[in-house]
């Protein structure tokens, strides 16, 4: 047999797709995890997680434990579900974001996905053809640029404004798009910057959409998960301006992004989407794609309708405390901006004044070294696009987010200029 390496069509420029899947921020956290020292003792405390559920103060409702425990017992969902998702959890997921909307949801708009993120690629996948682009935020979700990449679906920054709690900067917008443009993402309520969009930006957005002759794709993980002067607004109240591709998930508002089950949904009181094939593109992903586990979505119903709002309050409670910590602690680090409170979400980002700092040459630099020295891991801005700058998650233990500000607050002064 021949020694040869098979190629099977694939060009030496496919480097770039492996580099982008590298470039994740699980790829940002393995390797500053890889950084910390075998001689520290202290417990390591993570500020750049995306996942709630390993905290105590962060644990799930019953209703969802038991809802899922009775699906398993039944025994009515050992099989396999319909690509789209089973009839009754389409239902569940129709009736529990109708609540929002001006038009009722039908089930026939709801798909279900393997998390969020497949959702993601589902949507990027279909999207996707020769020449064409997509609109991203900078600051954003590195999955997005990552998918993009696997998919071939040039991607075009667009950036949020600090100075303007992180809007999106419309004008830019238009200058970047052309007749190959196919989308502008949306991520609200904010990650990585904690906002939470206003309805009349919102209303903007979807009016430069129209205008731009492109559909939007909001980005919705973090639903209800608000506690500032902002309420959360479902971009899908625009869906007659604009098609609105709304992708979400149970991960977030019920803590369990193990579980893996989201949604992708179709706000198109127009019938845009269907007139140009794309609905019949999704179906069609999803005939040769994995589905959630079936228990999961047998579960889901009750866990939509049961759950008492009580239990969404308590963690959107701790949230607050956690993210006032977190500011009022930012504001004691001289090196360390931050330019607004966060609103919404688990996350917040931080800008760093290197002038500042002696031995410190960006942000990446900075991580390495703190999780070498203080066992605190941060993730880098450049992860999510903003170079130098820093995502900061404070969905953990108020007791541990302060001894982990106490840490930092400690390393900066060990770098800080003489």
């Amino acid at each position: 047999m021949s020694s040869k390496i098979k190629t099977w069509g694939f060009k030496k420029d496919s480097g770039e797709l492996t580099e982008a899947s590298l470039t994740t921020i699980r790829g940002y956290i393995n390797m500053l995890q890889e950084n910390l020292s075998k001689d520290d003792v202290r417990a390591v405390i993570p500020l750049s997680h995306g996942d709630p559920s390993a905290f105590p103060c962060f644990r799930t409702t019953s209703v969802a434990e038991d809802a899922v425990a009775q699906a398993v017992r039944s025994a009515n969902f050992n099989g396999y579900s319909p690509t789209v998702g089973i009839p009754p959890a389409r239902t569940a997921i129709a009736e529990y974001l109708s609540k929002d909307l001006p038009e009722k949801l039908s089930p026939d708009d709801i798909y279900l996905t393997v998390g969020c993120t497949q959702a993601i690629e589902i949507i990027l996948t279909v999207l996707a053809r020769p020449n064409a682009n997509i609109l991203l935020p900078r600051p954003g979700f590195p999955y997005y640029e990552a998918r993009a990449a696997f998919s071939r679906l040039e991607v075009r920054h667009f950036d949020l404004c600090p100075e303007r709690g992180w809007e999106v900067d419309l004008h830019e917008v238009e200058a970047l798009a052309d007749e190959n443009t196919v989308a502008i993402v949306v991520i609200n309520p904010g990650n990585p910057c904690g906002n939470v969009y206003t309805y009349d930006h919102l209303k903007k957005v979807a009016e430069a959409a129209r205008k731009l002759g492109i559909l939007v794709i909001a980005d919705e993980v973090y639903h209800h998960l608000v506690y500032g002067s902002n309420p959360f607004v479902p971009m899908g109240i625009f869906g007659s301006i604009t098609p609105i591709i709304t992708l979400g998930s149970i991960s977030k508002r019920w803590l369990v992004p193990g579980w893996r089950l989201g949604w992708l949904v179709t706000n198109d009181p127009n019938g845009i989407l269907k007139e140009y094939g794309i609905v019949d593109c999704i179906k069609g992903f999803l005939n040769i794609s994995s589905d959630p586990a079936t228990f999961i979505q047998g579960a889901l119903a009750r866990i939509l309708g049961d759950t008492k709002e009580d239990f969404f309050q308590e963690t959107i409670n701790t949230l607050k405390i956690t993210a006032d910590i977190c500011y009022s602690k930012i504001k004691e680090i001289p090196c360390i901006i931050c330019p607004s409170k966060p609103e919404g979400s688990m996350f917040v980002m931080v800008k760093l004044n290197l002038s500042l700092l002696d031995d410190i040459k960006d942000d990446v630099d900075f991580c390495v070294k703190l999780a070498k020295e203080e066992s605190v891991v941060i993730l880098p801005g450049i992860a999510v696009g903003l170079k130098n700058w820093l995502r900061v998650t404070f969905a953990t233990e108020p007791s541990s987010l302060e001894e982990g500000f106490e840490r930092v607050k400690a390393f900066c002064g060990r770098h800080a200029k003489k």
